[in-house]
């Protein structure tokens, strides 16, 4: 699920309020009116243009001892080749979703900017409801099992911790630092998620997928700095807020990789896919439980009295559905807020699938190939966007080529392996 927070807050934009909404595009020469755009926050197959095997056929390091050991046999190559173009597919929607929600996500702080709070508790427990709604009809039709509602739910305890916990965090330090740098520092979730798939999920990962992963990240910060002395910013600020910044994205780093952990572990469990509607259910809930309990405190950080909470959620309502008067300013609604609403929750969906069918990792960095396709399309001119037409700085496209040059060095290189038996 998602939730959308002004200015310096995360936007969750995976199921159950997704850790891979960590991208922010802060004080973009196209974004004229202060209204940040948020995008959204393993080892890949050797045969797909986006190694997009499914996790389960993944082989993890044999040198350590894993409750997660998978092999195909020859006999099912045919099958693994058809999974793979299906993931491919799928991968791609997941991008096309992934650009068209930061998209539609400025558009509808156009008629919300005055209530980016109130669509993000929309978001964040709304979804609860629609998740759980579609995990009772997919158990009606016997597509959810009992085996599958019967798996321990102190892991989405823990990942509904994580997540509200890498929120406050984030919101902590993003009040404090300088625009520029969040996008910079939140690079360093892709670095905690490598680390943490190797402890967790004991994958091994060889010296040039590595570096590729941090030329993607790279690539990212170079094109949405637009060449932005961030740098100087920075040391302007105490040490304390970068650091607390970078523990936010490890904390959705965790969350994202005992997604896959639940995922694989369930697989050999079952002996069959654990149901995604399972993770985005139990996972929304527990999180939207740990943000509530830190309301009172999101809301005065936002500039919000506590006690004023109830009213200003009243009025974003009423902004939302664009009905009551005085609603000036919320020219767009409902159309544009209901877009972004609808089209978020498909995403949050679509991208948990793909975890589900490759990796955190790779889901990971799909959404930062999404991010300077976002930012080319917002430079052009848009319906309710006067600022369109920007015209991108050089470094936008030496971002876009490191970018491109670090996804084919990951995805040209075979993953580490102990020795030839494992191919």
């Amino acid at each position: 699920m998602a939730a959308v927070y002004s200015s310096f807050i995360l936007l969750h934009t995976f199921p159950s309020r997704s850790s891979f909404s960590r991208f922010h595009f802060h004080n973009l020469k196209l974004n004229n009116n202060n209204n940040p755009i948020f995008p959204m926050s393993s080892s890949l197959p050797l045969k797909s243009p986006f190694h997009l095997l499914p996790s389960h056929v993944n082989k993890f390091n044999r040198t350590n001892r894993t409750v997660f050991k998978f092999r195909a046999s020859s006999s099912s190559s045919g099958s693994t080749t058809l999974t793979n173009r299906t993931v491919l597919f799928t991968s791609v929607i997941t991008v096309t979703l992934a650009v068209a929600n930061r998209v539609l996500y400025k558009l509808a702080l156009i008629p919300m900017s005055n209530y980016p709070f109130f669509l993000a508790q929309f978001t964040t427990f709304g979804y609860v409801v629609i998740y759980f709604s579609i995990l009772y009809i997919r158990y009606q039709l016997g597509i959810v099992t009992n085996e599958m509602l019967a798996i321990p739910k102190w892991r989405f305890f823990i990942i509904g911790f994580l997540e509200a916990l890498g929120l406050v965090t984030g919101m902590f330090a993003g009040a404090i630092l300088p625009g520029p740098v969040i996008p910079i520092l939140n690079q360093t979730f892709l670095v905690w998620q490598l680390m943490f798939s190797a402890l967790i999920l004991r994958r091994r990962y060889s010296i040039n997928q590595v570096v590729g992963c941090l030329l993607v990240g790279a690539g990212v910060v170079v094109a949405i700095s637009s060449g932005s002395n961030a740098g100087q910013m920075l040391s302007e600020v105490e040490f304390f807020w970068p650091a607390l910044m970078i523990v936010s994205c490890a904390f959705q780093a965790g969350a994202s990789i005992i997604k896959e952990f639940v995922f694989l572990d369930s697989s050999t469990q079952l002996k069959k896919s654990l149901d995604i509607f399972v993770v985005n259910s139990f996972g929304s809930g527990f999180q939207a439980l740990f943000v509530l309990l830190f309301l009172p405190l999101l809301s005065n950080l936002k500039g919000i009295p506590f006690v004023q909470l109830p009213s200003y959620l009243k009025s974003g309502a009423g902004c939302f559905l664009n009905i009551g008067a005085g609603k000036a300013g919320c020219d767009g609604a409902p159309l544009l807020p209901l877009l972004y609403v609808v089209t978020n929750l498909v995403f949050n969906i679509s991208l948990l699938n793909v975890l589900k069918s490759s990796s955190a990792v790779v889901a990971s960095l799909m959404l930062m190939l999404s991010v300077p396709i976002s930012v080319y399309i917002l430079s052009l001119p848009l319906p309710y966007l006067p600022e369109g037409g920007t015209t991108l700085s050089p470094f936008f496209l030496l971002g876009c080529a490191i970018l491109v040059c670090g996804l084919y060095l990951y995805n040209t290189t075979r993953p580490a392996r102990k020795n030839s038996e494992d191919d």
